[in-house]
């Protein structure tokens, strides 16, 4: 143990206090949610008010089984995920070079991160797995499931994503060959042309109505044949060129209906799988960087209670891009040109090679460092924003095994200069599959927490849109009127508080004043 640090797995953890309270199925707290509320004057001067507001936090404590349902089941990070989630729960060793290797669940925040739960009597930090704080689902007991308009079987579909070390691509083969995916929705409009070769597992026709109701027939199969008690219902497929947004098509829930009857050209294929879900009950999350979550479809989710997550997977050079650039800003040092390069040679890089779906791709890329820049408005002018460009190019040869560098340009003490150049090599699959498995950990337990206050006296779900997933994800949605936040750690630190504030416990900061007011005895 480090001097100051406790780490700790433990059985359970309650919470001994008068505002938190256990039943056989949930837990209940009262919970004091601080803010600061500022007023600006026409002089200029701020007036600052502290306020506070009291909230009721139910959490059900009894964890469903959950099925999640994949479009794009048999590409490289469905393949990936399944197989991954077989080895931990199988035990499997494979070799490679270096040895023998064991299954985990590494890259995993639920699973593998961890988070500071207090102190303890000799004043040291306790942390515990970020899975321990509340009642989460295992993902080994997760079953999946799911549909690709390419008719291979898992493990057809692993050895084809070259992931995995051919030792453990042999064990997993036998559970992997039964598992094929269910026919899927092909509109050749929406994705790459180079994409047609794959497309021998379609559902047939183009009734965009007859396909939903066809996937909500799947889904319902799914859910009663597996005996589950919820599914989550995730897009990893191909990124889609975005969807024209337009009145009387897609802005209003009985318009997009409308619009899926008469099979209207601008309903994408990923819009239809997330309606199944929404009319099924389940969430949905938008894997990829296309505009899925149209605001009828918002306006659906809201009418039907479920949750809607998005947009697109943060897990390699956005990700860094998101820490950097907050370090930079934070810093007092001002970066005011950002150009990011890329090369992959998966199937998601054939399809990014088509400029529309590169568009898609751009848009959700290049929009990560807006509210970092916004706030420092001692180096921005307003309006001003630093040059940044986002290339992506398709290298066969480099497979999954994806290239990215970048050049951050800073302005630094005095208008010197400061740049920054990095090479990441990201195993895309390899990052992206954890974070589906915390996209739906967390989406599931949102699903249990519920809230009231002083003024809602019935206990309410969490809005709509599920913006607490914002951690995973580069383009985040989020409710309207709330602010985009793009920063990594101040959305994981959104997510560790408001689990805290499901234990009635406060949010946890860095002060240490237990440390810096102890007394000090002159000699």
């Amino acid at each position: 143990m480090a001097s100051g640090i406790a780490f700790v797995q433990p059985s359970s953890i309650e919470v001994q206090s008068p505002h938190v309270s256990y039943t056989n199925d949930c837990m209940e707290a009262q919970y004091e949610y601080a803010t600061t509320r500022v007023a600006r004057a026409s002089n200029g001067a701020l007036t600052v008010k502290p306020e506070t507001t009291n909230y009721s936090l139910r959490t059900k404590t009894t964890v469903p089984k959950v099925g999640v349902m994949l479009v794009g089941w048999g590409g490289n990070n469905g393949s990936t995920l399944t197989g991954a989630i077989l080895a931990n729960k199988l035990g499997i060793e494979w070799h490679d070079r270096e040895g023998v290797k064991h299954a985990n669940y590494w890259g995993s925040v639920t699973q593998a991160s961890t988070l500071k739960l207090g102190i303890d009597e000799e004043n040291n930090d306790v942390f515990v797995p970020f899975k321990s704080m509340l009642p989460m689902v295992e993902p080994n007991d997760l079953v999946l499931g799911g549909w690709d308009i390419n008719a291979a079987d898992l493990a057809a579909a692993m050895e084809r994503a070259q992931v995995f070390e051919y030792d453990l691509k042999r064990q997993l083969a036998e559970h992997m060959k039964d598992m094929v995916p269910l026919k899927g929705i092909y509109y050749p409009d929406f994705i790459a042309a180079n994409q047609a070769d794959r497309a021998d597992n379609v559902l047939p026709g183009t009734d965009k109505h007859a396909h939903l109701e066809r996937l909500r027939q799947d889904i319902r199969a799914f859910k009663e044949v597996n005996q589950l008690d919820k599914v989550i219902v995730l897009w990893t497929a191909n990124t889609e060129r975005f969807a024209v947004v337009a009145e009387g098509v897609n802005q209003t829930a009985e318009e997009l209906m409308t619009a899926v009857k008469t099979s209207h050209s601008e309903v994408a294929p990923s819009t239809i799988y997330a309606m199944a879900a929404v009319l099924e009950g389940c969430s949905f999350i938008n894997g990829s960087p296309q505009n899925t979550c149209v605001p009828g479809l918002v306006e659906l989710a809201e009418q039907n209670g479920v949750f809607l997550g998005g947009d697109d997977f943060k897990s390699g050079q956005t990700k860094m891009k998101s820490v950097l650039v907050d370090f930079l800003v934070n810093a007092g040092i001002k970066p005011v040109s950002i150009t990011s390069y890329n090369h992959l040679g998966n199937n998601d890089g054939k399809n990014l090679s088509a400029p529309s779906q590169f568009r898609s791709k751009e848009i959700s890329k290049s929009n990560v460092v807006d509210d970092m820049v916004a706030s420092n408005g001692l180096l921005y002018e307003e309006g001003e924003h630093p040059d940044h460009v986002v290339v992506i190019k398709y290298v066969p040869a480099v497979g999954d095994s994806k290239r990215a560098m970048d050049e951050y340009m800073s302005k630094i003490f005095m208008h010197g200069t400061n740049t920054i150049s990095m090479h990441n090599t990201c195993e895309d699959s390899l990052l992206a599959s954890p974070l589906i498995l915390d996209l739906v950990i967390l989406c599931e337990l949102m699903e249990r927490i519920e809230w009231k206050t002083d003024l809602v006296d019935s206990y309410q779900r969490l809005t709509t849109i599920c913006s607490p997933l914002s951690y995973l994800l580069k383009a985040p949605l989020v409710p309207k009127g709330a602010p985009v936040v793009n920063a990594l750690f101040k959305q994981r630190e959104a997510v560790a508080n408001l689990m805290r504030a499901c234990l009635g416990l406060a949010p946890e900061n860095q002060m240490g004043l237990e440390h810096i007011t102890t007394r000090q005895v002159k000699a």
